[in-house]
């Protein structure tokens, strides 16, 4: 019995030979989710939580922990953790500062990727798994033992597409956004997809209250298919139809993302297709700089993404810069590949008393 990779139902699921309360249940649950560092022993004893029920737990429960092989923090605050798993691989996960607020996680939800989008350095490791909710779970929990803020919001940007790793990932979101596990706010958290038609749909009729982004990068289909091979298996009218029922169905503005490409995606022509592909479906758009350790793509200029904003205002649409941060310890998007930087390693360092 995995603790950690149970919903609230499944739990009570598991629980249910000891014939536990509701509230207990719900006492073990926020006694897994709700701490720095759980253990088996420390739920069990937790108040409201029967005999029966602790002997259960004793008896058949485990937490697993993933191995932090390193830390490596970014002259701008970013932190990298380099996690090793007792399942397999090593994955990576970024803590992101807000100004002085909070934190926010970039999780990987697969060791290594299958998409293989050409910027990408995840994509050039190949697919070798899906994580396991517990994995997920897990880089934000040790993130969050050692953090001095609160953790408020976690992005599934990081190594490998979400929503091929469809029932795992919605699982740890939904642990993530409930009030007795992370109570991290839905709308907190989000999901970026390359543009897996199949999955987006099937995640628009489910109504998930988290937020996905669209990573299109060129509305030129023999563009994109450069750069994204998934064009060539979900085409980009199949994508946008998707984005369109998407938006609809939660009335609100679909975010696009957008890897600004020097010599490539940024010219008038790239802006009027953005506009012709997207025409009645309300959408904002991201703009990234591309960050490829390997050279073959570089960022734009300044004149060059100046000339591209402006280019962009016939969308008549919300278009903001997305910061990338932590280049120099390869926890930039697109950086993530299991691999070391430079940057400053950090010590292990004692746990900070967690923040509400």
């Amino acid at each position: 019995m995995n603790l950690k990779q149970l919903s609230l139902p499944e739990l009570e699921a598991a629980l249910a030979p000891a014939q536990p309360s509701a509230t207990a249940v719900r006492k073990v649950f926020a006694g897994v989710f709700a701490h720095a560092r759980p253990t088996v022993d420390a739920v069990a004893l937790a108040p409201q939580v029967p005999r029966r029920v602790a002997d259960l737990l004793r008896a058949q429960a485990e937490m697993p922990s993933l191995k932090v092989v390193e830390r490596r923090q970014a002259e701008d605050g970013f932190v990298k953790y380099l996690f090793e798993s007792p399942l397999g691989g090593r994955i990576e996960a970024v803590r992101i500062p807000i100004f002085e607020e909070k934190y926010v996680v970039c999780v990987s939800s697969q060791v290594g990727c299958a998409l293989a989008c050409d910027f990408c350095m995840t994509g050039k490791l190949g697919f070798q798994r899906n994580l396991q909710t517990w994995e997920i779970l897990d880089q934000v929990m040790q993130v969050r033992a050692e953090a001095d803020r609160r953790v408020g919001g976690v992005v599934f940007m990081g190594m490998g597409e979400p929503l091929l790793n469809y029932k795992e990932t919605i699982r740890a979101a939904q642990i993530l956004s409930h009030p007795a596990g992370f109570s991290i706010s839905g709308t907190a958290i989000t999901f970026s997809t390359a543009g897996h038609v199949p999955a987006i749909r099937r995640y628009t009729k489910e109504g998930h209250p988290f937020r996905l982004a669209f990573s299109v990068t060129s509305a030129i289909p023999e563009k994109r298919a450069k750069v994204l091979p998934i064009e060539k298996t979900h085409p980009l009218p199949e994508l946008i139809q998707a984005i369109r029922e998407y938006s609809e169905a939660r009335r609100e503005r679909a975010m696009i993302a957008y890897v600004a490409i020097q010599g490539f995606n940024l010219e008038r022509e790239d802006a009027e297709a953005l506009k012709a592909a997207f025409e009645g479906i309300p959408i904002k758009v991201d703009l990234i700089d591309v960050t490829d350790p390997t050279g073959k793509y570089l960022p734009p200029t300044a004149e060059e993404l100046s000339a591209f904003r402006d280019h962009l205002q016939i969308l008549k649409a919300p278009i903001a810069r997305r910061y990338s941060g932590g280049k120099e310890i390869g926890a930039a998007c697109g950086t993530l590949a299991a691999s070391q930087y430079g940057g400053t390693v950090l010590p292990t360092p004692a746990a900070a008393p967690r923040q509400a």
